[in-house]
């Protein structure tokens, strides 16, 4: 028995659009069904924690109700005053963020999805129609999640701003969609042209990564677009506005509801309406290429030979006693390095602990003279923030089922290779970041902060080993599974 989608059938009513551009429709249907089945298995990145729970139906759809929720947050900007630019490029720059973050974390196995090829390509279906089905399937959950997200908002926007403000949005918001799903697959295209697939993997991982950290960084950007001069807030447009899409799809509200035509203004929504247009043609125009290079992800040679770590070497003789250390100290180091769902789960929290710190300084209104003289240094304590939440994900690893090999190996001493992980962290994780906010913070506050730098460094290692007391797991490091996090 068929599934019975109402996308599909709402689909149904536009298979004239499909067929005038050759498109088999009933075999890009039946793969669209395929594809929206398989889906329901699938549990998307916003309930990763509770993965471990069986459910029925598309999670995704379900999730649904999450991004409403969040969309409410919009709500408070649409009535603070009437500075379109400064309405619409927080709302667009947040909105930006959501839907961009979900689209690489929940939906480049639909961009890079390599089923087609061993498969569809087996089968009588050419290739325009698979290409067809693709962005189909993806511009569907694109539609439904902005739908959730600023259905809301654009709600309230009708009826406090009108029916014009309320058009003017949401051509704006299909723009910015266009815009974004094109942006990550050129993006997508760069990688795979130049790179393997298992890089590409990486790369993706470190995105949804850089991507964490600039929800933290972003607003501190955005907010210094702009001046608050008695209560009013004040745009004043530089250069440098030109690389923030949020502003260029605020500026058209500027432009044709304010009547607004400086220059810069004319400049800004000139950017929103061509650039999405030259992303959306050179993903045309690059697709054939695109799906040459997909062909790289289905590559699954062999690990070439081991790295040499002359680096590892060193600091396992300086910090570990037994042999049996030393072998968990690299087993532990290779992981924080290498273990993708560890550093999607850890890293983040390291970039953020790295930029607190200055953003804490540089949020003052004093000089940078008045800065470098006072005891701002002290900040760098917000680095060790993120101690203990690494310490706590030392226990998981989504390669967990091979920790029998621990279980098998004559040694039984857990204490032993937490201690090892603990000083794997330091050196892996905690070391580098700490090292350069010192020597920025140097730069800043002079030579005199050093004895400083080497207090907070030594504060680091007992605050590890009290996080250990308190976080540790009753077995072996990285042998639990990722959603017993939950």
């Amino acid at each position: 028995m068929e599934n019975d989608f109402r996308s599909l059938k709402l689909l149904d009513h536009l298979q004239f659009v499909f067929r005038k551009l050759g498109i088999n429709y009933p075999v890009m249907r039946k793969i669209l069904e395929m594809k929206l089945t398989m889906d329901q298995r699938r549990v998307p990145t916003i309930f990763s924690g509770n993965a471990s729970e069986k459910k029925e139906g598309n999670q995704f759809v379900k999730s649904l109700w999450i991004y409403a929720l969040y969309g409410i947050i919009l709500i408070f900007f649409i009535f603070i005053g009437d500075n379109y630019m400064f309405q619409l490029g927080i709302i667009f720059g947040i909105s930006m963020f959501i839907l961009m973050t979900s689209l690489i974390s929940d939906f480049s196995t639909v961009l890079l999805d390599v089923r087609d090829k061993t498969i569809l390509h087996t089968k009588p279906v050419d290739d325009r129609t698979i290409n067809a089905a693709k962005i189909v399937h993806l511009t569907l959950y694109m539609l439904m999640m902005t739908g959730a997200f600023l259905g809301i908002p654009a709600i309230v926007m009708l009826i406090y701003h009108g029916v014009g403000y309320f058009l003017l949005f949401l051509v704006s918001t299909v723009w910015m969609i266009l815009f974004i799903i094109a942006l990550t697959a050129l993006v997508y295209i760069f990688i795979l042209r130049h790179f393997n697939g298992d890089k590409l993997q990486d790369i993706i991982n470190y995105v949804q990564i850089i991507l964490s950290i600039c929800l933290v960084i972003g607003y501190q950007v955005a907010i210094r677009v702009f001046d608050f001069v008695d209560l009013d807030i004040v745009y004043h447009f530089s250069w440098w506005h030109v690389f923030l899409p949020p502003i260029w799809f605020a500026a058209p509200f500027e432009l044709i509801l304010h009547h607004n035509t400086a220059v810069s203004t004319i400049v800004l929504s000139i950017i929103a309406l061509l650039l999405p247009l030259i992303a959306i043609y050179l993903y045309y125009r690059l697709m054939p290429a695109f799906e040459r290079n997909l062909e790289k992800l289905l590559d699954q040679t062999a690990m070439g030979k081991e790295k040499k770590r002359p680096f590892v070497a060193m600091w396992e003789k300086l910090l570990c006693r037994s042999n049996v250390e030393r072998a968990y100290f690299r087993l532990a180091y290779i992981l924080m390095g290498e273990e993708r769902d560890f550093k999607l789960k850890v890293y983040p929290s390291l970039g953020i602990a790295m930029v607190f710190p200055f953003i804490f300084i540089f949020s003052q209104t004093q000089s940078f003279a008045e800065v470098s003289k006072g005891n701002g240094y002290f900040n760098i304590y917000l680095a060790l923030l993120f101690i203990g939440v690494t310490v706590s994900m030392l226990r998981f690893s989504s390669k967990y089922k091979a920790a029998w090999i621990l279980h098998a190996a004559p040694v039984e001493d857990v204490t032993k290779s937490y201690s090892a992980a603990l000083k794997a962290m330091l050196i892996k994780l905690l070391l580098p970041i700490f090292m350069l906010i010192a020597v920025v913070f140097i730069l800043i506050f002079s030579v005199r902060i050093i004895p400083d730098m080497l207090i907070v460094g030594t504060v680091a290692v007992p605050q590890t080993l009290i996080s250990y007391k308190l976080l540790k797991g009753e077995d072996f490091p990285f042998s639990e599974k990722f959603e017993a996090t939950s």
